[in-house]
């Protein structure tokens, strides 16, 4: 039996939680995962513009694939939304 390789087994991880994000609108990308096993996503959508997103980030998305894959040493996005940007937009249903 093959054995699955990492990017594959935090995708697993990620679909686990994508039905949560796309309720407010919004997905997670895989970048790339670095030598370091160090994780870098984009948050796509609302995720991505959203001022919840640090907190989206490490305890919904860091959270299930550290759990998943115990090998990750970090998770990093690469567009994380300041609470206190003027830009940010919460989804419809937290309004």
């Amino acid at each position: 039996m093959p054995e699955i390789n990492l990017k594959d087994r935090i995708e697993t991880a990620l679909d686990s939680i994508r039905p949560y994000l796309e309720a407010d609108g919004g997905n997670v990308k895989i970048l790339k995962v670095d030598d370091d096993n160090k994780v870098f996503l984009e948050l796509l959508g609302n995720c991505g513009n959203c001022p919840m997103s640090t907190m989206t980030l490490k305890a919904g998305v860091e959270e299930a694939i550290k759990r998943a894959v115990p090998e990750v040493t970090a998770v990093e996005a690469v567009n994380i939304t300041s609470p206190e940007d003027p830009n940010a937009v919460l989804p419809q249903r937290m309004m």
